[in-house]
């Protein structure tokens, strides 16, 4: 570290008061580097404010220093506009207020909220967030507006610029500014004269020249985010409204936008679809301006070649798999309602025009979710197929532009001309054809001069294309660092100089996020092109994009799986540099946080449009480093489970009973036992764990049995909530009230599913545990003829691996409840009301709607938390690191202590110990509470 960069970090931490707020080694800086972006840049330093306050003082603390600074949400951009060699700011995790506004009619939210967690508060209104753009699952409200992302949807009217009322912005200067507030102007005028000047000065000049207002309305006409948005000096008049507009799309050159109010749009729920195959790209697009006039929604277009790749898809549509492709072209039109009528309307008008299309085959328009859902599955999923499928090492670069609809079809004809000369052989042309808006991707090294040279030529004729045909060189993904050094261009020396008066008057000093938007640097886009070393086959296929990171239970304590690939790739990076000292130290840092505070639990799998599971990566690297006397223990207690969960289970029935003043002495003596031998090893032991549970062995029973019963194991160790009978007898009086039969396989006790092995990377044990159970449970249940049914969600999932190669049926008894037992049983009260956490076994293995259907068996009201996530206990991460858990359950434990249901349920045992723990309410397993129920209607 130079001392600069010391005094830096130094006046840095005199800025935030928070020990975790300013985060300056090695292994931080590394893998907080990366983006979505092609582009990767080592920052100086990575912060995280707590509120406007924080970031004014940063933002003087820059002015002084000089040091520039870059503000990043959720990090999908694919601009370059989210990297940086200097001072990164996270303005996700500090930022996640929401306020519902008259009803759901506008919002007012921070700038980490992300846009489906949004729509989540707004759908209970009949509202959503207007931009709708595909990473909606990962990217902020803060980075929409930032960058005028817009989506499927929305196109012009509907986007950021549109719905945005006004905005608490923080000043280069540390001025905060409201610009709802009714005095905004005088206050403007008051605190920041020169800007309150400067843009009356700006609208009058650009508004009194008859050439920059055509240029203007014609750019801003089309999804535009190239530049800033100089549509805000025609549109507006005031200061305060100019201020606000501007912002969007501004890609934080201009300030940091503390909170948003906008105004939402209605939820239009009832929806009709239908893929239309055309002969070519020609035909598609000559059928653009009457399916406009039908009303569609969307008209998503995918060229040949994105056909050819949905057709490697294993659940390919089949109006896709039927096609022998040759220069074939689709569009995926949508039509939307408020109500059932409306949406007949719509589609009453579209059929004649779309019975006079020149279709390959007959349209067939279906509100099915089971047709729909494979089609935009396939739209949706074709940049990361293709993407995911590039060579190893290679990166890939999603560019989007847009045209005047009438020149489409020969901006993609001409743009595949450009692939072939250039060799971009693995492109794929796909995007909003109702907008004129389309993406494509390259895929190269981009290292050599040839490589370099080639992709700067190929720009240089798609820019020569695109502005030849009147269209933008950015359509939705912001102008980043990719095409700064063609904003000139695009609008000439007059509007560019404009565009130059508007960053000198908000950021004189040139402070905010540099090279962005704005570059008089030629080459700028062929610098610092991210290179990704080949790591492991489990996540080279990452492209960075971020979805994993809002489902990840550690985002906030250590990192996310995004930063976990970056970790292992700043490793490959410093060994195949001979930098071994780089390397060890990165290796040392990822111990903690990246091997051993990753819950494994597989969510990031659900969110990665490639379906990587980053859990997999943690396992073989704990695999690699686990000890052999560690692999013995537990191999060893893999062959004696039954001593082992008994033993448990004493003594934690022996702790729950001791003396309260006990207790403190046995924490300690736990937490010394965890220095000695390592928090990774020895769980701590807190007053909040319960008693252990009951054998789960079970006489044979007299009748045929319907399914061979595994009570999991962790409800031996731990016992039910509040003293109650525990799950597996729940289970047992449901099915018994219902007349069905259980057979519990002799040696149960010693049984498990092999989870607690494969989460800590420990083959033998695994391997010994399978060889047992394996062959019993194939006894058991007659070669596979009957079902296997388990009671805790994790160990469902871990039977569906153990016994995957067995051709056994493995159900969670939730699922066995729903479908065998519920029928049979007869009326039985119910709560008035009960909190359901979902689990991320539940969520991996679609248990979610059996877990809700029993939710509303048992209550009369039943609430998921908005903020609901994999609570991160882990089997015994929980007790390893409890730590986690705590960050894991912050959010969704506030939520739920406001609600305060009557009850509150999972469906796995440590899950619920860790939503105890988390809120301080009794959780127990949703099939206890409604045996429970079912008890106390017959009298049990």
């Amino acid at each position: 570290m130079t001392d600069s960069r010391g005094e830096l970090l130094t006046d840095l931490g005199a800025c935030l008061p928070h020990a975790d707020q300013v985060r300056g080694d090695e292994f931080s800086r590394y893998t907080q580097a990366h983006d979505a972006s092609h582009f990767q840049l080592l920052p100086t330093a990575v912060v995280t404010p707590r509120g406007a306050a924080e970031v004014g003082r940063l933002l003087a603390l820059s002015h002084r220093s000089g040091v520039p600074l870059t503000f990043r949400s959720g990090g999908t951009g694919l601009s370059g506009q989210g990297v940086t060699d200097q001072l990164l700011v996270d303005t996700r995790r500090h930022f996640r207020d929401v306020e519902i506004l008259d009803d759901g009619l506008r919002v007012r939210v921070q700038p980490g909220v992300t846009v489906r967690q949004l729509n989540a508060r707004l759908a209970r209104y009949g509202r959503r967030f207007g931009p709708d753009p595909a990473s909606e699952a990962a990217c902020t409200v803060g980075g929409v507006l930032a960058n005028n992302a817009s989506g499927m949807v929305c196109g012009t009217t509907e986007n950021s610029y549109r719905t945005l009322e006004s905005v608490v912005a923080v000043l280069p200067s540390g001025t905060v500014v409201d610009t709802g507030a009714p005095d905004a102007d005088e206050r403007l005028r008051a605190l920041e004269p020169d800007i309150y000047k400067g843009l009356l000065e700006l609208r009058d000049r650009v508004t009194g020249n008859a050439a920059s207002v055509g240029t203007i309305t014609a750019q801003f006409a089309m999804k535009n985010t190239m530049g800033y948005g100089l549509n805000a000096l025609l549109d507006h008049d005031t200061p305060s409204e100019i201020l606000t507009h501007l912002l969007v799309g501004s890609e934080g050159t201009l300030a940091f936008v503390a909170s948003a109010v906008f105004r939402t749009v209605p939820l239009r729920t009832r929806i009709s679809s239908a893929l239309l195959v055309f002969d070519d790209l020609y035909a598609a697009s000559a059928a653009l301006p009457e399916l406009v006039g039908t009303g569609a929604a969307t008209l998503e277009l995918m060229d040949a070649t994105s056909l050819r790749v949905g057709q490697s898809f294993a659940d390919c549509p089949p109006e896709v798999a039927r096609i022998a492709v040759r220069e074939h072209a689709a569009l995926l039109v949508e039509y939307q309602g408020l109500a059932e009528d409306e949406l007949a309307g719509l589609v009453a008008g579209a059929e004649p025009v779309l019975a006079g299309l020149p279709t390959s085959e007959p349209v067939a328009l279906s509100t099915d979710p089971a047709v729909r859902a494979p089609l935009w599955k396939l739209r949706k999923g074709l940049y990361s197929s293709v993407a995911g499928a590039r060579p190893q090492g290679s990166t890939a670069l999603l560019e989007d532009v847009v045209v005047p609809v009438p020149a489409l079809a020969g901006t993609c004809r001409e743009l595949a001309v450009l692939f072939d000369r250039y060799a971009y052989t693995d492109s794929v042309v796909f995007g909003h054809a109702k907008d004129g808006n389309i993406h494509f991707m390259l895929t190269d090294r981009f290292e050599t001069d040839e490589q370099l040279g080639r992709y700067h030529a190929f720009t240089e004729d798609m820019v020569e294309l695109v502005l030849g045909h009147g269209g933008s060189l950015k359509a939705e993904h912001g102008t980043g660092r990719v095409m700064a050094p063609y904003v000139r261009r695009q609008y000439g020396d007059e509007l560019y100089e404009v565009m130059q008066e508007i960053k000198g008057l908000f950021d004189p000093h040139g402070v905010l996020n540099p090279g962005v938007i704005l570059s008089e640097d030629p080459d700028l886009h062929l610098k610092h092109i991210k290179l990704s070393p080949v790591v492991d086959e489990e996540v080279d296929r990452c492209t960075s994009c971020g979805f994993c990171e809002p489902v990840c239970p550690s985002k906030d304590l250590t990192l996310t799986p995004r930063q976990r690939i970056a970790a292992r790739r700043a490793i490959a990076d410093a060994e195949l540099a001979g930098d071994t000292a780089l390397a060890g130290r990165l290796e040392e840092a990822q111990e903690y946080r990246s091997v051993q505070t990753c819950a494994v639990d597989g969510m990031c799998q659900t969110a990665c449009p490639v379906l990587i599971n980053t859990g997999d990566l943690v396992k073989k690297l704990r695999r690699a480093d686990a000890p052999k006397a560690d692999a013995k223990v537990w191999k060893t207690a893999a062959k004696h489970w039954s001593t082992v969960t008994r033993g448990a289970s004493l003594g934690l029935t022996a702790l729950s009973k001791a003396p309260s003043a006990v207790a403190p002495a046995v924490t300690a003596a736990t937490r010394g036992a965890r220095s000695v031998a390592g928090e990774d090893r020895v769980p701590l032991w807190t007053r909040d764990l319960p008693g252990g549970g009951p054998r789960r062995r079970r006489p044979a029973p007299d009748g045929a049995p319907a399914a061979v019963y595994l009570p999991a194991c962790v409800n031996t160790m731990f016992g039910a909530a509040d003293g109650g009978p525990g799950t597996q007898a729940s289970v047992e009086a449901l099915c018994a009230e219902a007349g069905i039969t259980l057979v519990v396989p002799e040696g149960i006790d010693s049984f498990c599913c092999g989870t607690p092995w494969s989460s800590k990377g420990l083959p033998g044990g695994y391997d010994t545990m399978r060889d047992r159970v394996v062959p019993a449970v194939l006894a058991a249940t007659l070669g596979g003829e009957l079902p296997v049914v388990t009671d805790a969600s994790s160990c469902t999932e871990g039977f569906h691996t153990l016994l995957a190669d067995s051709g056994v049926r493995v159900l969670d008894a939730m699922t066995f409840v729903v479908d065998e037992v519920l029928p049979r049983l007869g009326e039985h009260a119910k709560v008035a009301s009960v909190s359901v956490h979902p689990t991320c076994s539940s969520a991996k293995l679609g248990l979610d709607p059996a877990l809700l259907a029993l939710a509303a068996e048992v209550a009369d009201d039943v609430h998921v938390p908005d903020s609901w996530g994999c609570c991160a206990f882990a089997g015994d991460r929980g007790m390893l690191h409890p730590e986690l858990t705590a960050s894991a359950t912050a959010a969704e434990a506030a939520e739920v202590r406001e609600r305060d249901a009557a009850a509150h349920v999972s469906c796995n045992r440590t899950c619920e110990l860790g939503m105890t723990r988390a809120t301080g309410k009794s959780y127990q397993h949703v099939l206890e509470l409604l045996a429970d129920l079912v008890g106390s209607a017959t009298g049990r």
